[in-house]
């Protein structure tokens, strides 16, 4: 689903920086130089859409400001842990967002969307809690835990957590749409599989 895309897009891209982070301070040991390189991989990415001429959308912006922020709050302290809490604040952006009722519907299938809505909303706010216990763990790590757990343990977490409650949600509607369809009386179910473009209409019959 391209909402669900959008969204890996999205985190993938904080992964990015963060990971160059935490590889360059597994070397270095100098936070300051590591924050710098991951600064500049932020600006990178957004630039080289700019220069494709791609739009870039509001949580696109927030990234880059966060990568900047948690950058220059670690060169100011020496303290990696600032960097370490930026993926906390995009979870909970996220979060905030998908709890807005229905935001998965209009990424459906039109037969999806026809036949099984409510329980789309359902997964849509399911996918909004996995945001926000992202962002919890996410912080509790940053604050208890060494740079090497965290990276293992938010991998790890980010995806199982991701690809299972992807696979449910997937079935989940799958399975609600077979059903109501095999509930509905034949002529009402041909009329919204036609009118939902899931089946040609049936040439009319011509005349002897």
């Amino acid at each position: 689903m391209k909402a669900f895309l959008q969204t890996a897009r999205l985190l993938l891209s904080d992964l990015a920086s963060s990971l160059l982070f935490l590889i360059l301070f597994s070397f270095t040991r100098n936070a300051a130089l590591s924050a710098g390189f991951g600064m500049l991989l932020g600006v990178i990415q957004i630039a080289l859409q700019l220069g494709r001429r791609k739009p870039i959308d509001v949580m696109e912006w927030m990234s880059v400001f966060l990568v900047i922020a948690s950058g220059t709050a670690t060169v100011l302290t020496d303290s990696p842990r600032f960097v370490l809490f930026k993926p906390t604040a995009i979870y909970a952006i996220v979060g905030i967002v998908m709890l807005k009722p229905g935001w998965i519907n209009r990424y459906l299938p039109s037969i999806s969307r026809e036949v099984a809505s409510d329980v789309a909303t359902y997964v849509g706010f399911a996918w909004a809690g996995l945001m926000f216990v992202s962002a919890t763990l996410n912080a509790y790590l940053a604050l208890n835990s060494v740079l090497a757990t965290w990276a293992m343990v938010m991998t790890i977490f980010g995806i199982v957590g991701k690809s299972v409650l992807g696979i449910a949600g997937f079935v989940a509607i799958r399975l609600t749409v077979r059903h109501r369809l095999r509930a509905m009386a034949a002529e009402e179910r041909e009329a919204l599989l036609i009118s939902t473009g899931w089946k040609a209409k049936s040439p009319p019959v011509a005349e002897k």
